[in-house]
């Protein structure tokens, strides 16, 4: 989980240099002692992404993020400098991202075939199917199923994100690096965050206690896949499994959460 750190002496000597003179080794110093920021989001967005994604390039996505947080930081800002860095580095990864084509055609038409199977069993079962019975139509096993729908589920953020920045001022920057105002919600946004909600508690509520565990662990303790495996006495590879295998079943309501967020 994010530490909140309260500034040593050692280190408000660095920002005041920092801030003062531009320092260059004031600023060397404190990106070393928030580099604990760059590697807790780079493996909690390497986890959403697929392998052959370089996690270096990740990495050096986040470090520019970082930099940019140290360099835009106030310091009389009622804001901690690890919650403002913690939007600058997602935000930075994700801008990094979407500015690529990381997710290969032959992916994107797997995801469009899962799709279309997924709809055809909807009408022949009458329920969702389940990521073996899509993987038996499509020669595939249940693993490939959920890890083609776990990296498509991130790939929609990003051209969600894509879109927003199309359609408002090119100047702004990504949905990543904004740190949200829940100030003020229209009565049709708050229903609509109330149903999504919902939905989501619903679904949950199919998922098994190990599949549970993780996603509680995962999205509300902040715990790394390796954490959660200690946690749960389980490989980090099997956690990783398990919550592809929850991120499949819980797709559909996800696909409504990102694009209304």
């Amino acid at each position: 989980m994010i530490k909140a750190m309260n500034n040593s002496p050692q280190e408000s000597k660095l920002w005041k240099k920092w801030i003062e003179k531009h320092d260059s080794d004031a600023a060397n110093e404190l990106v070393k002692n928030y580099m604990y920021l760059v590697s807790f989001h780079v493996e909690r967005i390497a986890v959403n992404i697929p392998h052959y994604v370089n996690k270096e390039e990740l990495e050096s996505f986040a470090l520019m993020g970082l930099y940019d947080a140290l360099k835009k930081f106030e310091l009389d800002r009622e804001l901690k400098f690890d919650t403002y860095a913690s939007f600058r580095i997602r935000g930075s990864i994700i801008d990094g991202l979407r500015k690529e084509d990381w997710l290969p055609r032959l992916l994107r038409e797997k995801s469009k075939q899962i799709e279309q199977v997924s709809q055809e069993l909807i009408q022949e079962l009458q329920r969702m199917p389940t990521s073996s019975e899509i993987a038996q139509k499509m020669d595939m096993t249940a693993e490939e199923v959920e890890t083609v729908v776990s990296d498509s589920l991130f790939a929609n953020i990003l051209s969600i994100d894509n879109q927003k920045n199309h359609d408002n001022d090119e100047s702004r920057e990504g949905t990543g690096y904004e740190i949200p105002d829940r100030s003020t919600v229209t009565p049709d946004e708050h229903i609509l965050n109330i149903e999504l909600k919902e939905e989501l508690v619903e679904g949950i509520k199919i998922l098994n206690d190990n599949e549970k565990n993780v996603i509680s662990l995962f999205y509300q303790d902040e715990l790394t896949m390796t954490e959660i495996g200690e946690v749960l006495d389980l490989t980090t590879s099997r956690i990783s499994q398990i919550h592809k295998n929850a991120l499949f079943k819980l797709r559909k309501t996800l696909e409504k959460v990102q694009t209304y967020a």
